[in-house]
């Protein structure tokens, strides 16, 4: 005699294993933040900072240590302007100076066209910049292809 399973028994049973399933592979497989490849010099403790603060937020991190920053600054299109302690790249974007990594990801969903994000100089209280309370207010820039910048973000 052979024993069919009823098709809503059947039904059940695959979203309990489907139920099952997802969640581990969500666990196994998460919505993988791109890689940011910092240009920094040896010494930076700041630098060390900031990259700390975008592992925190998920994005892993290459770190490479350089003589002089001005010259990735220069083969990623970002004017000396905008220039600070680090310069880096992330899915053909430059990310100049310390920019939270927020913005970071703002940047990522929209896509605009640009060179990418700038913190100018090294603001106190910019990520990797902390100064217990105190903050200085800021703007993260966004650089287009022709150098200009304008306000993405205003920190006060």
């Amino acid at each position: 005699m052979k024993t069919t399973t009823p098709p809503n028994l059947r039904r059940r049973s695959l979203l309990a294993l489907t139920g099952l399933a997802l969640p581990a592979f969500a666990a196994a497989r998460p919505d993988a933040l791109p890689r940011i490849t910092v240009y920094k010099t040896e010494f930076c403790g700041c630098c060390k900072a900031w990259i700390s603060h975008l592992e925190q937020a998920g994005f892993p991190v290459e770190a490479i240590n350089v003589a002089d920053t001005s010259s990735w600054r220069a083969k990623l299109r970002m004017p000396d302007t905008y220039g600070s302690c680090h310069t880096a790249i992330v899915d053909g974007y430059a990310v100049e100076g310390h920019v939270p990594a927020a913005d970071i990801k703002r940047l990522l969903v929209e896509r605009p066209r640009a060179i990418g994000l700038a913190v100018p100089g090294m603001p106190v209280g910019s990520p990797g910049m902390e100064a217990g309370g105190h903050k200085d207010p800021y703007d993260v820039l966004l650089v287009t292809a022709d150098g200009r910048s304008s306000v993405y973000r205003a920190y006060r």
